[in-house]
């Protein structure tokens, strides 16, 4: 019997609960805490082995800043956060531990730049057939290579590839940084530059790839967009600002991860996945749990 293909899944733990956060009910234990959101995710997580994954870890922002803001002021804090979410992150981050996956928790990176380089970890391991990126987040457009390194959302049940990023962006995913420099990312903060929208910036970018290889005058360039002359101004009227923005939306592949793949293989629960079930006041998750990891 051959062995089976070695998948390995990263889940993007900050955008898990917050999806669940504002799609399940509130529920708040006994002692009057918030943990519904947090229930959720862990239940996630169980579906996801449930259903074949073996390999797996959980990015998670443990410090919503991180060395972005330093370099734009207005980048994304953790201010306007619902105190009854941002309470919810170390229980989180505890619960997932002690679910038995690795929890990659972000202090002075994103949990986007903790998936970039677990993807580049587990890419780099000849056993592994295949990396999915569990997050609709276009910065992780950039980490797809081929049909090897995807992105999933896990909530519309779609895979992205290669031609999946192009054909949604309009660009090859090693131009993603640029065409959000471009454009701008408001979840993330920062604006993009004036003019400069989806279609401009992918039709340029598929014919340039990169923003420094942008013909400074819209004579020079061999593509045709509405307005060329006034975004090519834009361009080299703020040039650093583009730069920046892009910077910002460039992953470290660098962040600390697990260093190899063997780490995130799944055994099963450790025995303190019992007392934050009690926590979270769902034992029906420890029985699935249990029976998961019997089941190996």
């Amino acid at each position: 019997m051959g062995v089976a293909p070695l998948k390995v899944h990263l889940v993007d733990g900050t955008y898990e609960l917050f999806r669940h956060y504002y799609a399940i009910p509130s529920r708040s234990n006994a002692a009057g805490q918030e943990v519904g959101a947090t229930r959720g995710v862990v239940a996630s997580l169980l579906s996801l082995v449930a259903g074949g994954a073996t390999h797996l870890a959980v990015a998670t922002d443990h410090i919503i800043e991180s060395f972005r803001n330093e370099l734009w002021p207005d980048y994304k804090d953790a201010s306007g956060i619902e105190p009854d979410l941002s309470s919810q992150f170390g229980l989180l981050e505890d619960a997932v531990q002690a679910f038995g996956v690795p929890v990659w928790a972000m202090v002075e990176h994103e949990a986007d730049d903790g998936l970039a380089a677990g993807a580049a970890m587990a890419a780099a391991d000849d056993r592994v057939e295949q990396v999915l990126i569990c997050t609709p987040d276009k910065d992780l457009a950039q980490c797809v290579v081929g049909e090897r390194v995807v992105q999933f959302d896990r909530r519309k049940r779609r895979v992205f590839d290669f031609d999946g990023v192009v054909e949604k962006f309009g660009v090859t995913p090693a131009s993603i940084p640029d065409y959000l420099g471009l454009v701008g990312d408001t979840a993330d903060g920062f604006p993009g530059l004036p003019g400069w929208g989806a279609k401009s910036a992918a039709t340029v970018l598929a014919r340039y790839e990169h923003i420094e290889q942008i013909p400074a005058r819209e004579s020079d360039w061999d593509v045709s967009v509405r307005g060329a002359a006034r975004l090519a101004t834009t361009l080299r009227e703020q040039s650093d600002r583009a730069l920046l923005f892009r910077r910002l939306a460039t992953l470290a592949e660098d962040a600390p991860v697990s260093p190899t793949v063997d780490e995130l293989e799944w055994s099963g629960p450790t025995p303190q996945f019992a007392t934050v079930c009690e926590t979270l006041e769902d034992e029906s998750l420890m029985a699935r749990a249990e029976a998961l990891a019997s089941s190996r």
